[in-house]
């Protein structure tokens, strides 16, 4: 049970960075879902450049050492992308990369946020003959 819960974790672990990588373009069609999406960058930006543990790698690390394994050596990042999904060295062209996206997916947010509010406004406005 312990290997299937570790397992399950990863894919939770998985979706989340993906939902921090991409989940401001959810936004474009679900404008509530930016909230949950910046607590989620941040809470990325955070586990990643402070001491910071984040909880789906210790529930991870839990599970593991359920069956008899240590934590992940180097953390989830290091154990399961670098060198393995792509160089290390490519890390300063991703991180770049990610950060593109998360600009262009605010940018589209606010984009159709002002045009719906801009067409309330117009559709507001009685239309008055003189």
């Amino acid at each position: 049970m312990a290997r299937f819960l570790a397992d399950a974790t990863v894919l939770v672990h998985i979706l989340a960075l993906v939902f921090i990588g991409l989940g401001g373009f959810l936004a474009w069609r679900w404008p509530k879902v930016v909230f949950v999406h910046v607590f989620f960058a941040i809470w990325g930006v955070l586990v990643n450049v402070t001491p910071i543990p984040c909880p789906l790698t210790a529930l991870e690390n839990y599970f593991r050492h359920q069956q008899g394994l240590g934590d992940l050596p180097g953390g989830f990042n290091a154990y399961y992308f670098y060198d393995t999904l792509f160089p290390r060295s490519f890390l300063p062209v991703i991180a770049a990369f990610a950060l593109t996206l998360l600009v262009l997916s605010y940018v589209g947010v606010y984009q159709r946020h002002r045009h719906r509010h801009d067409g309330e406004e117009t559709h507001a406005r009685p239309v008055h003959p003189v």
